[in-house]
């Protein structure tokens, strides 16, 4: 599975699983193996490795493993922003992801995304062990409008941040039309990509959170607008009968990574 994850061309980030993902009894060879996969010289995917909640023995055992080789660090139960920037003093240029999956991590959302400017990249909502904290449920409303206020509390904490946020997974791996659906709603709610448990989820994912040719060309046409409007020294902008303000360049701006 970590070989396959590895070879996918089109996926941004492969992580290394050292936590929920592992039996106990199997921890110690999860070790070892992702400590033989970050040794290796590697062209594919960004490899980061998810650790174990900190305070605790496995927590410290992950980090010796790993020390400085990953690409990244996905700190799984994130719940205090202590957390993060003793994890960012230990591993030192290493980016970090700080996973939100309780409501004690929800509630400390806005602290931890400013924990750490140069080092934290983003939050991660692990919906999953989030719902079993709140103890809703099997089988979550195929809408998930029992995750909408933790969905959007983690996104606007992260952009109050300064950082991205991550959706979590979904976890129906044959339905490709409810991941979609999925995804679609994270992106509405300010989510920047989205985690998976599945090769098959990696081009629907890439293709829900680039932006539509339809979008780029909107975004250059604004652009363009701003752009004359400064030449000629005007402050006012309008597009199709429309007035374009400022935060809206930014938006296309930012779409077009200029």
């Amino acid at each position: 599975m970590v070989e396959r994850a590895l070879a996918l061309s089109d996926l941004d980030v492969a992580i290394l699983d050292l936590e929920d993902g592992v039996p106990a009894a199997e921890k110690d060879s999860a070790r070892r193996l992702v400590a033989s996969v970050l040794g290796r010289q590697h062209r594919g995917p960004r490899r980061f490795v998810r650790v174990s909640r900190a305070g605790t023995p496995e927590h410290e055992a992950d980090l010796a493993a790993v020390t400085d080789r990953a690409d990244g660090v996905v700190l799984s139960k994130a719940e205090r922003p202590e957390d993060v920037g003793d994890l960012v003093r230990r591993i030192s240029d290493v980016p970090v992801i700080a996973a939100i999956e309780s409501a004690r991590g929800l509630i400390a959302a806005p602290a931890i995304a400013a924990a750490s400017p140069a080092f934290l990249l983003g939050l991660m909502f692990g919906a999953e062990d989030f719902a079993n904290d709140l103890g809703l449920p099997a089988g979550l409303d195929a809408g998930a409008r029992e995750m909408l206020y933790a969905r959007s509390a983690i996104a606007i904490a992260a952009a109050a941040g300064g950082v991205d946020a991550f959706d979590g997974v979904w976890t129906d791996i044959a339905d490709l039309d409810g991941l979609r659906r999925d995804a679609e709603s994270a992106r509405r709610l300010g989510f920047r990509g989205k985690s998976i448990i599945h090769p098959s989820h990696v081009a629907v994912v890439n293709a829900v959170f680039s932006p539509r040719a339809d979008e780029l060309a909107w975004a250059r046409r604004v652009v363009e607008a701003a752009d004359r409007a400064e030449r000629d020294g005007r402050a006012a902008i309008a597009l199709d009968g429309q007035l374009i303000d400022p935060p809206v360049v930014a938006r296309a701006r930012r779409m077009l990574g200029s």
